[in-house]
């Protein structure tokens, strides 16, 4: 019985599958395939995994569809969506429905591995509630609503902090427009005011707003902060 973290992969693809079987299982990751989305569904009823990677061209059922699925049975699990370079519709649409990253194909493991490690560093802070969030020179005290850039306190408008606390609960996570400004706004929000503020935010609390090292954009899809230290 292996200790290892178990990954789910979910793809038609065998070529895919095996560069992930063993680029995976030379970090240390016990890997499981499932080369369609019926197959990934029995596996994940059978045993526990540490996260899914999912491709959302399957034969048997939609991509989005299956993302459904896993969320609405194991709403905790950490899902990383592999799509094609220029679908940015089907990025955010999974992002919308609860994906927690994306990789673009064809993708480097390197960068998929640091997608994982957001991933899951992300849910141990969820699970855990942490009160105080670090990421290099940034602190957000969450409890006390102060932030922090070294030893110098930032003083952010009620909406700026609203937004910074929304990427912070979610650090590591992709968050889309639609996602922020409805969380933050509600549904009928211009999406030009997600921009000032983000804008505004990188202005008080990067130290190169031109090249933000904490609020990073996702192009085209949303924003990330970055994951805590």
């Amino acid at each position: 019985m292996t200790n290892d973290p178990r990954i789910l992969v979910i793809d038609d693809e065998p070529p895919i599958r095996k560069l992930l079987r063993v680029g995976l299982g030379s970090q240390g990751y016990a890997v499981a395939e499932a080369h369609n989305g019926r197959t990934a569904l029995d596996l994940l009823e059978q045993e526990p995994f540490a996260l899914v990677i999912l491709d959302l061209g399957l034969p048997d059922i939609a991509g989005h569809a299956l993302l459904a699925q896993i969320r609405a049975r194991k709403p905790d699990l950490p899902v990383i969506v592999l799509s094609s370079r220029d679908d940015e519709a089907g990025k955010v649409e999974a992002l919308d429905l609860g994906a927690d990253d994306y990789v673009t194909k064809p993708f480097g493991m390197n960068e998929l591995l640091a997608r994982m490690r957001n991933a899951l560093r992300h849910q141990l802070a969820v699970g855990g509630e942490r009160p105080l969030f670090r990421a290099g020179e940034l602190t957000v005290d969450l409890v006390r609503r102060i932030v922090r850039v070294g030893e110098r306190e930032v003083k952010l408008s009620p909406k700026e902090y609203d937004v910074l606390r929304l990427l912070v609960h979610h650090a590591g996570k992709v968050l889309t427009h639609a996602h922020l400004l409805r969380e933050v706004w509600g549904s009928a929000a211009d999406p030009h005011y997600l921009r000032v503020y983000v804008r505004q935010l990188r202005q008080k609390l990067e130290p190169e707003p031109e090249r933000p090292r904490y609020i990073l954009t996702e192009t085209g899809v949303g924003y990330r902060m970055r994951a805590p230290d």
